[in-house]
């Protein structure tokens, strides 16, 4: 499994670790990564992702998964997040029809 939050592309980089002595030496940061279970209010049903600890706060902030999602642009978020984004959409467009 890839070390990549699945909402905001957010992924590991790399730098130097550097002594007193000023030598350098390449390692990895990594990302804050929780498992979560986040739930959809529109679709009623809850989707297991694999967010970083930022997006999750983003996730709160924004007033839960549905508007993150509807915000967020698609190139960020990963294939399973933009197949939860378009049953969103559909959840929501089957709420706002007008009652024939």
């Amino acid at each position: 499994m890839s070390r990549i939050c699945e909402l905001t592309s957010k992924g590991v980089m790399v730098g130097n670790n550097v002594s007193h002595a000023n030598n350098k030496t390449k390692r990895r940061f990594l990302p804050n990564l929780v498992n979560v279970s986040l739930i959809s209010d529109a679709t009623g049903q809850s989707y297991r992702l694999r967010v970083s600890a930022a997006a999750l706060r983003t996730v709160e902030h924004r007033g839960g998964l549905d508007n993150f999602l509807m915000k967020s642009k698609n190139e960020t978020l990963s294939q399973r997040a933009r197949l939860i984004k378009r049953q969103v959409q559909k959840a929501l467009e089957k709420e706002n029809l007008p009652a024939a």
